[in-house]
């Protein structure tokens, strides 16, 4: 049986330095639509490259093979998430979900703190059920589509809404992200939230206090008259009244409740379907077309099945309405499907091969000091996002990999656990082809590139935690080390 060997660092930087290349080619050649071929191409080319590495140091076809497929495996069930928000945000769009939260909104939401409520009220639901892409997957895709509605500007509100989410997410014991970090660093939960305050905080208030100069004197460009347009089109389409908000009441509650993410939105999704058969009819029937001579219930039947699969397609006489509302469907995720498939066979590419643990421990050896390690640390978890794909990743590997140089340096871990959020969970939305990226994108309608320079918390939020680990600002140091 031949050897086979670790990758030596040139080879371990070819193909990250190919997929940096390559992903910028297609960001200039394609811009925002970089996500639609290019971007995935790319990362097929770099995991064969990654493959030609691991076979010229002797691993077998078969070995690698199996390295991507568990790469492919970890994002399944992302992408069970997103085709069900896919067919859920058909579903609410047909029940009159979305359009009942659009149609109280633009006259609930005054444009001048419109940025800044969305920021706002997608924190406190995150904090509440410890999920961002619930909250962005429900609360998001109304706010956004009242953005829409008020002419307001759709990348700023995705920023807001992904700043809220992501703050709510990381301090809330509920979430995933926030028990992962503490348990691979094996320090208490709610010692961990505690400590992740100090960064955390002074970054949401940050991005809170921009979002408000943003909308301060902020005027809609949609006039009163149009306005009313939208909300008679809203009126025509569809029964509007607060019974059409109860599949949103049901899913945030559900989160709550912490049933899986799955099950959640799937179920969402279903009662949405239910509630458009009773309260829209007159909708189910017309997006079902002719179904010849099998009567009522099969019409209503085809027109729930198909918004599930194709979503909903608004006939309004208000384009307006009809850009806004048509939208939604399994089938409209089968793009982000495509990317995270790619994105995460890549991942399990290099995992496989050894090339990020050297990458890793090549980062480890420039460690010096406190500040260093710090700073690491969270470019580490930003890279492993990058280069991984996954966020889950981007905490537990560097977790794995720092936790003991934490140690000999008389360091607390809950330094580390911060830390991995720091980068690991708040970075993980702002790259297109991260299983959060794609997510976003897709969930909201808005393409990473577009929404990142506007997710102020995620962008502050990092580089706080480098500056407190560089100034030894409130870093706990172990027991210990503290009385010696």
């Amino acid at each position: 049986m031949s050897t086979i060997k670790a990758p030596s660092y040139l080879q371990s930087i070819i193909p990250v330095i190919s997929l940096i290349l390559m992903l910028s080619a297609s960001v200039y050649l394609y811009g925002a639509d970089s996500s639609y071929g290019a971007n995935q191409i790319a990362l097929l080319l770099c995991a064969a490259i990654t493959g030609l590495i691991g076979i010229y140091n002797g691993m077998s076809w078969e070995s690698f093979e199996e390295g991507m497929l568990k790469g492919i495996s970890l994002a399944f069930g992302s992408v069970m998430i997103l085709l069900a928000v896919g067919a859920l945000i058909g579903t609410w769009i047909l029940s009159g979900t979305v359009p009942a939260m659009i149609y109280y909104g633009v006259q609930i939401l005054d444009p001048s703190i419109f940025y800044f409520a969305a920021c706002l009220i997608c924190a406190l639901v995150s904090v509440s059920i410890g999920s961002s892409w619930t909250t962005a997957g429900t609360l998001g895709i109304g706010l956004i589509g009242i953005a829409e509605a008020l002419q307001l500007d759709p990348a700023i509100t995705a920023g807001a809404i992904i700043s809220g989410a992501y703050f709510g997410d990381k301090l809330s014991p509920l979430s995933e992200t926030t028990n992962l970090a503490s348990a691979i660093t094996g320090v208490n939960l709610f010692e961990h939230i505690r400590h992740m305050l100090w960064t955390t905080v002074p970054a949401y208030a940050v991005a809170l206090l921009f979002f408000a100069f943003l909308g301060f004197g902020n005027e809609t460009q949609i006039t009163p008259v149009e306005i009313s347009a939208l909300i008679s089109a809203i009126q025509v389409e569809f029964n509007i009244s607060l019974i059409s908000l109860l599949p949103l009441v049901l899913l945030l509650f559900l989160a709550y409740k912490k049933v899986p993410a799955f099950p959640t939105i799937l179920l969402g999704a279903l009662f949405g379907a239910i509630m458009a058969a009773v309260l829209q009819p007159q909708a189910v029937e017309k997006l079902a077309g002719e179904v010849g001579d099998l009567g009522v219930v099969a019409l209503h039947l085809k027109g729930i099945w198909t918004t599930l699969f194709d979503g909903y397609v608004s006939d309004s006489s208000n384009e307006m309405l009809g850009s806004l509302l048509s939208k939604g469907g399994m089938s409209s995720m089968l793009n982000t499907v495509w990317l995270i498939v790619c994105a995460m066979a890549f991942g399990g590419a290099i995992e496989k091969v050894g090339i990020l643990e050297k990458l890793v421990g090549g980062a480890l050896s420039m460690v010096h000091s406190t500040g260093s390690l710090i700073t690491t640390t969270i470019v580490t978890a930003f890279a492993a996002n990058v280069v991984t794909s996954d966020q889950y990743m981007a905490i537990v590997l560097p977790g794995r990999m720092y936790r003991l140089e934490f140690e000999r340096r008389g360091l607390n871990a809950l330094n580390l656990s911060r830390s991995l959020e720091d980068a690991g969970t708040i970075t993980s939305p702002l790259i297109p082809w991260n299983t959060c990226g794609a997510y976003m994108a897709a969930t909201l309608g808005i393409a990473t590139w577009t929404y990142a320079p506007w997710a102020l918390f995620n962008i502050i939020c990092p580089f706080i935690g480098i500056a407190y680990g560089l100034l030894n600002i409130k870093l706990a140091k172990n027991e210990s080390n503290a009385a010696a």
